[in-house]
């Protein structure tokens, strides 16, 4: 390549050194390792469209019966609960506890800071599945479990995105009350929380649409919900009653997020 073709090509190319191009060869490499491992090749999805028409043919048309409706309905509402209840009990402590202690710039002490991220981040990596297993073993099946996975699936994405609006909050008001003596929490009171009031509240209606989906699931390994429900008919092959849940999460989940969409344009 000569010397006028290397000069005209975007900062981004003519800087890129050996070590960066290997770099993006083993990343390409590792991606198409996993295409080739896991991904669905177009021969087993055509060997398995029959299977796929013949289940969709099993779960029409959906059950109607009143005594089952009653029922799903019931743990529609239990499903509403968990995700509520969950959601509010896992944002009282996200504000004082994690997102205060976790966010820099308000007068922490570094090593506190950074116990409360690494704590943040441990609540945010261990997947709700998991903790669902935890809490089932501990409290035993049913809403109690899911509800506790949702209050620690909320601590773990409330506390990230609650420091980092407290850190990225204007920084004057805060230094004209410092200037005058006013203590931290006076600081964050009269000056932080004002601030940043819509991005907490954003953050956590996405943290109780998340939550929504999250008891669906959370049904399927016992923690109570519609997802139990749902579970129990396909352990059954009462593939009739399973379209009716999945027709009923999918209005549920539908629902939810209108409603909090409509919440956060309100309050942005």
């Amino acid at each position: 390549m000569s010397r006028s073709a290397t000069s005209a090509l975007p900062p981004r190319f003519s800087g890129l050194s050996a070590l960066r191009f290997a770099l993006l060869i083993a990343a390409a490499a590792l991606i198409i390792a996993a295409i080739s491992d896991v991904a669905p090749s177009p021969q087993r999805l055509i060997e398995g469209a029959p299977r796929m028409s013949r289940l969709i043919g099993r779960m029409l048309p959906p059950e109607t019966d009143l005594d089952f409706l009653l029922r799903m309905a019931g743990r529609l509402l239990e499903t509403i609960e968990i995700a509520l209840a969950g959601t509010v009990i896992g944002v009282l402590p996200s504000l004082p506890v994690t997102a205060w202690l976790a966010a820099r710039g308000l007068g922490g002490v570094p090593l506190v800071n950074l116990a409360a991220k690494a704590f943040i981040s441990f609540l945010r990596t261990v997947p709700d599945l998991v903790w669902a297993l935890i809490f089932i073993a501990s409290v035993g099946l049913g809403a109690i479990a899911g509800t506790m996975t949702i209050v620690v699936d909320t601590i773990g994405f409330c506390g990230r995105f609650f420091a980092e609006a407290f850190e990225d909050a204007d920084k004057a008001p805060q230094q004209a009350l410092s200037a005058i003596g006013a203590t931290r929490v006076s600081i964050m009171a009269g000056a932080v929380l004002p601030a940043v009031m819509p991005s907490l509240i954003n953050t956590s209606l996405f943290a109780f649409e998340k939550a929504v989906r999250s008891s669906v699931v959370l049904g399927l390994v016992g923690a109570g919900g519609i997802g139990q429900e749902l579970k129990v008919a396909f352990d059954l092959f009462q593939y009739r009653s399973a379209s009716t849940i999945i027709i009923a999460i999918f209005i549920f989940v539908f629902a939810m997020e209108f409603v909090t969409d409509r919440l956060r344009t309100r309050f942005s």
